[in-house]
């Protein structure tokens, strides 16, 4: 399993969640509730997206360690 590409590859989803994130923050005609409510869902994703990762590490160390064996 290439961990470091699909680590590149979520690095690279973060970077364009990010900069959704500064365009919701940037935007001053929005208040503080639907800021809150449109921040939720990419604050989401990023957490589920960053537990992926670790899982995937989690499986593939437990793999090597198992071939190892």
């Amino acid at each position: 399993m290439n961990i470091e590409f699909i680590e590149a590859k979520i690095a690279e989803i973060t970077k364009e969640l990010e900069k959704e994130v500064m365009t919701i923050l940037m935007d001053e005609s929005l208040g503080k509730g639907d800021t809150n409510l449109r921040m939720k869902p990419l604050t989401s994703t990023k957490q589920i997206l960053e537990n992926a990762l670790e899982s995937i590490k989690m499986v593939d160390k437990l793999n090597k360690e198992d071939l190892e064996k």
